[in-house]
C-alpha cells in the first residue's frame, strides 16, 4: 500500500516526503496556512452577516435566568457595538473554519506518517471535533447555573445590567475552556501511543490527578462558581480513568 501511495504521488507530480526539500516543505506549509486563513476569513465573514441570530443564541442562557424582558445588554460607548460583532465574527470563523484547519493540517502531516501512524490519525481527528463540541456544548448547558450563582453571590443590594462585551467574554471564555479541556483524553491517549507514557504509570498517579484536576478547574474555570467546576473537573478525572483503559487496551 506504502509503494502505491507513492506511486500516485510520483504520478500526480507531488513530492514524495523524503524527496522533498526544506523550500518545498515551507512551500506546502504555506499553501495550507493559506487555505486554513482562507477558511477562517469565510467563516468570519459568515458569522458577520448571521450575527443577530448568534448573539440571540449566546445571550439565551441569561434570557433564561432572568426572563426574556429583563436580558437586555447595555452599550456603553459609541464604539462598543462594532467591538461586539467583530468578537464574534472573530470566534465564529474559528469556529466555522475549525474542520478545514483539521482537513489541511491532516493532509500535511499524513505523507510523513507511517502506515499505523495513519490508522489512528482519523479517529484522533474526529474525536478531537466531538470532544471538542461536547465540551462547548456542556458549557453553554450550564451557563444559566453560573449566572445565577454570579447573580446571587453579590447580594440582594445589587441590581445587575450587563455590557454585551463583559457578557459574551465571559460565555466565549467558558465556551472555549471546556472545549480545549476536553481534548484532554486524547493527550494522553497520545502519549501512551508514543510511549512517553504508561498506563499503569497514569494508573498510580490517579491521587495527584485528583487534586491536579480539582485544581485546574478551580483555577481556571472563568466564573468561578462551585457548580462549572464540578461540570469541568468530573468528566476530566473520568476521561483520565478512561484513558488508562484506552491505553491497556492498546497495548495489547
Amino acid at each position: 500500500m506504502a509503494l502505491q501511495f507513492l506511486a500516485r504521488l510520483r504520478r500526480s507530480g507531488r513530492p514524495t516526503p523524503d524527496a522533498m526539500t526544506l523550500a518545498e516543505h515551507i512551500g506546502e506549509l504555506r499553501t495550507r496556512v493559506l487555505i486554513a486563513t482562507a477558511a477562517v476569513l469565510a467563516g468570519g465573514i459568515a458569522a458577520f452577516v448571521l450575527y443577530q441570530p448568534i448573539i440571540d443564541f449566546l445571550q439565551h442562557p441569561y434570557c433564561q435566568v432572568t426572563g426574556p424582558r429583563h436580558c437586555t445588554f447595555y452599550v456603553t460607548a459609541p464604539l462598543q457595538g462594532l467591538s461586539v460583532r467583530m468578537k464574534v465574527a472573530t470566534y465564529g470563523g474559528l469556529f466555522l473554519g475549525s474542520p478545514i484547519i483539521l482537513w489541511e493540517l491532516w493532509r500535511f502531516i499524513t505523507p510523513g506518517l507511517n502506515r499505523k501512524e495513519k490508522r489512528y490519525l482519523i479517529p484522533f481527528v474526529l474525536a478531537s471535533v466531538l470532544l471538542f463540541a461536547f465540551g462547548v456544548a456542556l458549557a453553554y448547558v450550564i451557563f444559566p447555573h453560573a449566572m445565577q450563582f454570579l447573580d446571587s453571590i453579590g447580594g440582594p443590594s445589587l441590581r445587575q445590567i450587563y455590557s454585551p462585551t463583559s457578557y459574551l467574554s465571559l460565555v466565549l471564555a467558558l465556551m472555549a475552556l471546556f472545549g480545549v479541556a476536553f481534548e484532554f483524553p486524547l493527550v494522553l491517549v497520545g502519549l501512551e501511543l508514543v510511549g512517553l507514557v504508561q498506563p499503569r504509570t497514569l494508573a498510580h498517579g490517579r491521587r495527584w490527578a485528583f487534586v491536579i484536576i480539582v485544581a485546574g478547574a478551580a483555577i481556571f474555570t472563568p466564573s468561578g462558581d462551585p457548580f462549572s467546576m464540578l461540570a469541568l473537573a468530573v468528566p476530566l478525572y473520568v476521561f483520565y480513568e478512561l484513558a488508562i483503559v484506552i491505553g491497556r487496551l492498546l497495548a495489547r
